[in-house]
């Protein structure tokens, strides 16, 4: 009874805000974050930086400094709350590019926000921060406070972004949760797959079409390394994780060859060099190093069948993360959700790496909940729901609430 109180509290405070939640939205979508190749990133920094001033949440802007071409790279941190007790609230406000520029001109139709990262993850953003404000204001967090990590590379892998947060150690292996405001749509991602992304590249020797018998053709080279990949694909597509997803198609481990490639020079030369990519994306049963090694065994032998000249080069390996659906930070969450929502929470395996991994490969129970939609994520109608977005501030504030309880 207390608890569904207390949801109706938060909601009701929510309420009072108005429309202050959905322009806070609309002026962070019309900051182009496009990553690649990352613009933006400290104009939208600073406009976050003063959105939770403004909430009172004692914001630190730390600037990254030269990062891979990423413009102005930084991230916002803040807290609420003084207690031991830490719960992270960690998000990134860098986005995938848009299908048009109209996309930053956020568009208000039927109740929903349309425009380039309303669903990942700007509007999860604003859920975490009204969320976060109404657990303060309602006197909710007890001995304990809230942790704003908002990164600004989670696109490309966030290295710059989540790997400074651990480099630097400010990710508290002692906090007792953390939750990720990924357009989950509504159900909790307690387990992601790990990521292995190779650039392969096959070196000939180029010579005129008219004296071919001169050259080596990287092209036919690289088609006889990338084959056994494509047969390994088949059989890891057949293969089924343990962690519930949507369909059942989608459990399988998957590997993609080729997502990306280039070649020659020129229609009338013999193509001295090629390349290729090969993305992995492996379920948890499966082991990082295993897998890159697999990889890369792969390749080597068939090169050295074909007699090709190979370099390989290791772009991404991240490992998979999870945390048992019966854990107790789990159940809390799953909890505070049917509070809101009126329905069980469902938890499944994201389909992707998350930035969950970060904080799990620590102990800490971590989490993926938001309201936006994974299938309008990326599509040139993205969108978010805004009573959505307020119901999902409000199971963030009931998680904090009972996550930090003693």
């Amino acid at each position: 009874m207390r608890a569904m109180s207390i949801a109706t509290d938060v909601q009701a405070w929510l309420a009072a805000r108005g429309d202050e939640p959905g322009a806070l939205l609309e002026r962070l979508v019309a900051i182009d974050t496009e990553n690649p190749p990352g613009r933006g990133l400290g104009r939208c920094g600073r406009a976050l930086y003063e959105a939770m001033d403004a909430l009172g949440f004692a914001p630190e802007l730390i600037e990254l400094g030269e990062r891979g071409g990423l413009e102005e790279p930084c991230i916002v941190r803040g807290s609420v709350g003084g207690g031991s007790r830490t719960v992270y609230f960690h998000g990134h406000f860098d986005v995938v590019p848009a299908q048009r520029r109209a996309q930053f001109e956020p568009e208000r139709r039927d109740g929903r926000i349309f425009g380039r990262g309303t669903a990942d993850m700007k509007g999860g953003l604003v859920s975490m921060l009204y969320g976060a404000a109404a657990a303060d204001a309602l006197g909710l967090l007890g001995d304990g406070r809230i942790v704003f990590h908002f990164v600004c590379d989670e696109e490309t892998g966030s290295v710059a972004g989540s790997g400074h947060l651990r480099a630097a150690g400010l990710i508290d292996p002692d906090a007792v949760a953390m939750v990720t405001a990924e357009p989950t749509g509504g159900v909790v991602w307690h387990a992601s797959r790990g990521a292995i992304t190779l650039r392969v590249g096959v070196a000939g020797r180029e010579a005129h079409v008219g004296q071919a018998h001169l050259g080596v053709n990287a092209f036919q080279g690289m088609i006889a390394v990338a084959a056994p990949l494509e047969a390994l694909a088949a059989e890891l597509l057949a293969q089924r994780t343990a962690y519930p997803m949507e369909t059942d198609a989608a459990r399988g481990s998957m590997l993609v060859v080729g997502g990306s490639t280039g070649s020659g020079a020129n229609f009338n030369v013999v193509p001295g060099s090629a390349w290729f990519s090969v993305d992995r994306r492996f379920n948890p049963e499966e082991e990082l190093e295993a897998e890159v090694d697999r990889l890369t065994g792969t390749i080597q032998a068939a090169a050295d069948a074909a007699g090709a000249d190979v370099a390989i080069e290791v772009l991404q390996r991240q490992p998979s993360a999870g945390t048992d659906a019966d854990h107790p930070m789990a159940e809390t969450l799953a909890r505070c959700i049917a509070e809101v929502e009126g329905a069980p929470a469902r938890f499944e395996l994201c389909p992707g790496v998350l930035e969950t991994r970060w904080y799990a490969q620590l102990g800490i129970p971590a989490f993926a909940y938001g309201a936006g939609r994974l299938d309008v994520s990326h599509g040139p109608e993205e969108f978010i729901d805004v009573a959505a977005m307020l119901r999902c501030a409000a199971v963030y504030a009931g998680f904090a609430e009972q996550a930090l309880q003693p």
